[in-house]
């Protein structure tokens, strides 16, 4: 007969098993909902992409878009840590230059930071990270190649850099395309051009998901999320 000690412990060590594959499971769910949300909006890309022929100045190479800051999410932060992991397993001398360059980035945006620069995370106030990221528009993205102006991060790149250079819809909301694409078509062009890259808002539904999970981190910047903190 088991002693009622070491009875309660497998007891718990049962549901603490259950409990575990619950949360893989939910966590895998998130994760193929992820995947399948930047498989629309590279579709969604692609076909802006074919219809606006030269008109679309991306290019390897090419790399105005990767200069200046911008914020970006839990489930942006996760895609690149992903995407770094792999890296640093197929080219691991690449990976570690990626690093310290990270390193080095937050070292220089450390002084001023709207948030709390030993997480990362950034601060609500929209007004103070607008003119932090005003003040740091030069600032190439760490994930940016400065030998071959590519990204090392491509696949794992976040959604703001999947559309970039597309004339944009979100909801009632539409940005202009990139200064260098477009040039010198007219203005019914570019709006035949423009589409909504997640109309139903699965990012917002999936970050509510990590929310309720307790794995909602906040906006961070693409250095914080390729050095995590110690």
């Amino acid at each position: 007969m088991l002693d009622p000690v070491i009875r309660d412990l497998h007891r718990r060590s049962g549901l603490l098993t259950v409990v575990s594959k619950s949360v893989d499971a939910a966590e895998a769910g998130r994760r193929h909902a992820d995947l399948e949300l930047v498989a629309s909006i590279d579709r969604k890309f692609a076909t802006m992409a074919d219809r606006a022929g030269a008109r679309l100045a991306c290019r390897p190479g090419c790399d105005n878009c990767c200069h200046g800051l911008f914020p970006i999410t839990e489930l942006d932060r996760r895609r690149l840590v992903r995407g770094l992991n792999k890296l640093s397993r197929s080219e691991p001398a690449r990976a570690e230059a990626l690093r310290e360059r990270s390193r080095i980035a937050i070292d220089q945006l450390t002084p001023g930071f709207p948030g709390d620069p030993s997480t990362g995370r950034l601060a609500e106030d929209s007004t103070s990270t607008g003119a932090f990221v005003e003040r740091h528009v030069d600032t190439p993205c760490p994930a940016l190649d400065p030998d071959s102006g590519c990204c090392d991060l491509y696949a794992a790149r976040p959604i703001i850099c999947r559309v970039h250079g597309a004339p944009l819809r979100f909801g009632d909301v539409t940005s202009p395309p990139c200064e260098l694409c477009f040039r010198g078509a007219t203005a019914a062009e570019i709006e035949a051009r423009r589409f909504d890259p997640d109309p139903d808002d699965r990012e917002g539904a999936l970050l509510a998901e990590l929310a309720a999970a307790g794995s909602e981190r906040g906006e961070t910047l693409v250095a914080w999320a390729l050095v995590p903190p110690e």
